[in-house]
């Protein structure tokens, strides 16, 4: 194996690593804003009411 092959090889592997921790910091990224945005959707639903049998029923025979 020649020298620049080798130094080629080791050059190659060292950008993979990089793009490969890159690729995952990106979707870590991703995934807290996803789940921020999650949370935000969960905070804006409104709570049920305090008797929890108003809004849960339906009158089927009025």
């Amino acid at each position: 194996m020649d020298v620049s092959q080798i130094t080629s090889l080791a050059t190659g592997l060292a950008n993979l690593d990089l793009s490969s921790k890159v690729s995952t910091l990106v979707l870590k990224k991703t995934l807290d804003n996803q789940q921020s945005m999650a949370a935000g959707i969960l905070d804006s639903i409104p709570q049920l009411p305090a008797n929890p049998a108003v809004g849960r029923n339906i009158n089927t025979t009025a």
